[in-house]
Order: structure tokens, then sequence, then C-alpha cells
């Protein structure tokens, strides 16, 4: 399959930036080569031409922070363990719809399902959308704190089985990129304020984090953590984490700390943590500093109340289709400061591939890298906000989601 695709403008997120009439080349799902209508046509006359020329052309979004096939089904729908999977490859395809073509899945342990990774896996092999799965343990704030590790499926586990160097090693093996490896915080999840009351509450100590993070760096591999206040986020950065996820409540000077160390971030603006998550100028502050921040729904969720930036008048879950809706607040703050399209597009498309060790697969429109796309009314979370504005989605060249 061999074809051209011609749009009113391309924005890459690479170094070419944005280009007006522009054309992208495509064969064998990849990106063959990008440049203008006029230039492409010629050196392609053989190419099938799909004339898109009324609508612009983008990278499909990438979400690497979500929980949709573990928690979500159990959580939107009267599933049983027999009819759980349906349940969330109903959910990917709608994150599919909602033009995002790679996900972030954390694999925590969840009491009612007791499925392995395998599992997972299996069910996602044969649909168009490429998955990452961070393994992980997992603290929850109920009264009596609860804990959970993707390797121990639905069993429960002690809080000193958290640091056992063989479960830690297990999980890290596992683990396909640096999600919610480890929560430093016990979470609320997505259940309410009186059932989780120790919430924010710090699980280790800054020596067992250290010792959690030398297993995954000794393996090559690098660790991300659920990271909220801001004596988490300094034991989370004296431990050498390499991924921040969420970091509400970050200050200044951790912030300096984290640039200076190389960190990257995971903005989650809809909540996820017992503080109040990161606002537009927070995001600004990341990306000023240079810091790879993306942004992300860890979808699903019911959305923190009484901030600005978030219109959401109840705490209904909430999920990808939100993704540019909440992006906007910052990516606008952005374009305000006057950065270019293609670095904000960055929040959500290159910035999370990278995340997920895959920047040299998608996240640009590059040649040589697959051709997962679209084609939309406006610029993902900076012009439109509104899935049904996404006209076309494409993976690997293949059109896989259609509106009229």
């Amino acid at each position: 399959m061999k074809y051209i695709i011609r749009g009113k403008k391309i924005v890459t997120v690479s170094k070419v930036g944005t280009i007006m009439d522009g054309a992208m080349a495509v064969a064998n799902g990849k990106i063959k080569a990008v440049g203008t209508w006029e230039d492409l046509s010629k050196l392609f006359p053989d190419f099938e031409v799909m004339d898109c020329s009324q609508y612009i052309i983008t990278p499909a979004l990438v979400d690497c922070h979500t929980h949709l096939l573990e928690f979500a089904p159990t959580t939107l729908y009267p599933v049983t363990p027999e009819t759980h999977f349906i349940a969330g490859r109903a959910i990917l395809f709608h994150a599919l719809s909602c033009g995002i073509t790679a996900l972030g899945e954390q694999i925590c342990g969840h009491p009612l399902c007791d499925f392995s990774l395998g599992d997972y896996r299996k069910i996602a092999q044969d649909l168009p959308m490429d998955l990452s799965f961070a393994t992980t343990s997992i603290s929850v704030g109920f009264e009596k704190l609860a804990h959970f590790s993707a390797v121990t499926e639905s069993r429960s586990i002690e809080q000193k089985e958290l640091t056992n160097p063989l479960i830690v090693r297990n999980i890290a093996e596992a683990s396909d990129y640096p999600g919610e490896n480890v929560f430093i915080n016990a979470t609320p999840a997505n259940f309410t304020a009186d059932e989780v009351p120790r919430a924010g509450e710090i699980v280790y100590t800054l020596e067992e984090l250290k010792s959690i993070v030398l297993v995954y760096h000794q393996l090559g591999k690098r660790i991300g953590c659920h990271v909220a206040g801001e004596a988490a986020i300094d034991m989370a950065l004296d431990a050498g984490f390499d991924v921040l996820h969420h970091a509400h409540g970050i200050t200044d000077e951790q912030i300096e700390r984290a640039a200076r160390s190389g960190v990257h971030i995971v903005a989650t603006p809809m909540g996820g943590t017992h503080l109040r998550p990161n606002s537009p100028e927070e995001i600004v502050k990341f990306f000023e500093k240079n810091i790879p921040v993306s942004i992300s729904t860890d979808a699903y969720l019911p959305p923190y109340q009484g901030v600005p930036w978030l219109t959401f008048q109840d705490q209904t879950l909430r999920g990808p289709a939100e993704l540019m809706l909440i992006s906007e607040p910052a990516m606008l703050a952005l374009k305000n400061q006057g950065y270019d399209e293609n670095k904000i597009l960055g929040l959500l498309t290159d910035h999370p591939a990278a995340i997920l060790g895959k920047a040299d697969r998608f996240g640009r429109l590059e040649p040589g890298l697959e051709a997962n796309f679209l084609v939309a009314e406006g610029v993902p979370g900076l012009e439109i906000i509104d899935a049904e504005k996404i006209k076309k989605v494409f993976y690997r060249g293949l059109k896989v989601i259609q509106r009229h």
C-alpha cells in the first residue's frame, strides 16, 4: 500500500516544522517523505493520492499514563471475569477513536481481576494500537493501606513485600517502560475522599526507594513513580527516579533539580493524587526549563474539583476523550508565550513517545517512522478539543477511524 496524502498544512513535530499545502508519502506502513504537495506530487507520480487539503495533518496522539484495561472495565461496566476483556477492548477502541494510537498502561494488580500481564498483552495483540505496559506495585490509601502488584495479581501483599528483592526484580523485568512502577504516596485512585483517608501518605523510606531504583538500573531499565508533595518529590529525586508521574505540589527549586537531573515529568492536569493537579502555569515552567514533559489523562479518573483550568461540574469518571480538553489550557498558555505549534504539540505526541521508549518509531511525521497520524479540523489541543473534529485516524499507514 502506497499513497500520498495532501493536507492544508502538516504539523510534523520535527525540525521541519509546519508545512503549508503539505503532503506525506506513505509506503508499507511507514512515512517515506514529507514535504510540499508540489514537490511530492512530482517525486511520487505513481502513488495514489488522498486529498485532504481542507484539513490539517498531525502525528497521532500518545497517552503514556492510563488505567484502561485493569481498572476501567470493573469501574465503568458490570463485568465479570469472563467479560472483563470485552469491555477492555471497547475502551481501547474508544481511545483510538479519540486519535490516540499509542498508550502506556499501568498493570498494578487488582483485587477483582486475577489476570496476568500475559492476559493483558494477548487481548491487545490484534488491535490497531501500540500498547506498552508498566508493571508496578500499588498502595491504596484506605484506612488500612492496601498493597497489590502486577506480579502477584489479585493477591494483596504486605507492605514489607513491596521491597522484597525478588518481587521488585520480577516487576522490573516485566515492565516495558517507566510508568508508575512505584507508588511513593498511597493513592486515592478513583475512590471518594472518605474512602481513602490515608491517600498521600508516604509508603517507603528513602533507602528502600534507592534499593528499588538500583534494581531497575542494574537491569538497564528506567523507572518511574507516582509521586506528589514536596517531601515525596525530594525522595524521588534523591533516589534517582527517571520519570515523575504527576509531581503535584512540586516546588520551583524541585523543578530546577529535575531539569539538572534530566528527569522527565508526566503531568496529569485532571487529577490522580491527593493534591491539586498540574496547572497550566506549572506545565509552562517545566517547558521553560527544558524538562521533557508529557500530558496524560491517568484515565479513567474523577476530575479534581475547584481548579480554574477544568470545566467539569462533577466527578463523573473521565477518559481518553478528555486528553485534548485537559491539555488545551497549558498548550494555549505556551502559544501565548510564543512557542511554535510543533513544540507545543510534542506534549501529546513526541514527548510521551519518548517516555514509552518509542520516539524512534512514532510521535513525529518524518521519513522512516511509522505512519501514525490524524486528519483533523485543527491542531489537537490548540485548535480542537472535540474528538468529533478528528476526521481520520491512521495507524501504520492504515485508515482505522473515519468520520464523515
